[in-house]
């Protein structure tokens, strides 16, 4: 038999310092929400791939304008000399693909479609951006003071959401936006087109952000950071916006990645029933009501510009699945 092997003194007193000296090392270090989210986003490669994609359409419609400048490219310009004076249609197939044209010419014009695919980016997501933000300001305030204060003021308030959701939306936009097609407020032209989709689609999205804030808000107004809040004297606007606005920075983050396809959509709808974005200025749900009428003998010129939109609104789905799923704690 093996004698058992005694520790020396000097070997028992060694050992609590190795196992300190080792076990600083490995000290967990704490993290904030905004990192523990971004951990668990990187995980979903698809959202991933959809936020790059959102990234290059965000900076292919910002530079828009620069890159036209800088390569000499007109969306506008007529290439009659690609278009058949018999038939009206580009000459060579594919649309009247070539090197100099990667995605064809328009019928009848002769216009580059790749260049009037970059022209109207930048008016897609101009106006689903500003009708995001304007909707979620007017939302957000909403929800937050409904749900914080209830009573009275919540009733007003959710019935003046259930009257905002009772609107015909689509019909409504219709008449406001051929209403003022002429001229209003001073603007004409593409700055009041832009300025009228902006304002129909965001004044009358906000009651579906509201009514988010205000159950997120009914459910945070209880809770002991609030009651600290009153306790120590402070009044409702310094709880509303200092207290409870930046807990619910994450729905209204990821509901803005689920309105902002939702809003593209709606401006290609209107622009493609004609009370949209108006010619010659060059924009995606344009582009398409021009191609019905060549859809069956020219293709092309339909497949581009939906493609363009299917990509947009594809990429920003699952963008916004992913920050949802990044952001709610209780989710795998």
């Amino acid at each position: 038999m093996t004698a058992p092997i005694e520790t020396t003194g000097a070997a028992a007193e060694a050992q609590p310092e190795a196992v300190l000296e080792n076990a600083g090392k490995g000290q967990i270090e704490g993290r904030s929400l905004g990192q523990i989210a971004w951990t668990r986003f990187k995980k979903d490669r698809v959202a991933v791939a959809g936020g790059i994609v959102v990234v290059l359409l965000i900076l292919v419609a910002v530079l828009a304008r620069p890159i036209q400048a800088l390569l000499g490219l007109d969306p506008n310009a007529f290439h009659q000399d690609l278009i058949d004076a018999n038939t009206s249609l580009p000459t060579g197939g594919w649309g009247g693909m070539s090197l100099d044209h990667p995605l064809g010419v328009d019928p009848k014009f002769g216009r580059d479609i790749a260049t009037r695919i970059l022209e109207g980016s930048w008016v897609s997501l101009v106006v689903a951006f500003g009708s995001t933000i304007l909707s979620n300001v007017i939302g957000a305030i909403m929800g937050v003071v409904a749900g914080y204060y209830g009573g009275r003021v919540d009733s007003v308030i959710s019935r003046l959401m259930d009257t905002f959701l009772a609107f015909p939306l689509l019909l409504f936009a219709i008449a406001i936006s051929a209403t003022l097609q002429g001229g209003a407020f001073g603007l004409n032209g593409l700055p009041l087109h832009l300025s009228v989709l902006i304002f129909v689609i965001g004044f009358f999205n906000w009651p579906y952000l509201g009514r988010i804030v205000r159950g997120q808000t009914l459910a945070l107004r209880e809770r002991e950071f609030v009651d600290a809040s009153r306790g120590m004297g402070a009044k409702g606007p310094y709880i509303l916006f200092r207290e409870l606005m930046p807990n619910l920075v994450g729905p209204i983050i990821v509901y803005s990645t689920l309105l902002i396809p939702t809003n593209i959509l709606f401006e290609a709808s209107l622009s493609f029933l004609g009370v949209g974005i108006q010619p010659p200025q060059a924009s995606w749900g344009g582009m398409l009501r021009e191609a019905v009428t060549f859809y069956q003998v020219d293709p092309q010129y339909m497949i581009v510009p939906g493609l363009a939109i299917f990509i947009t609104v594809l990429a920003f789905n699952l963008l916004g699945d992913g920050l949802r799923d990044a952001l709610d704690p209780r989710s795998r």
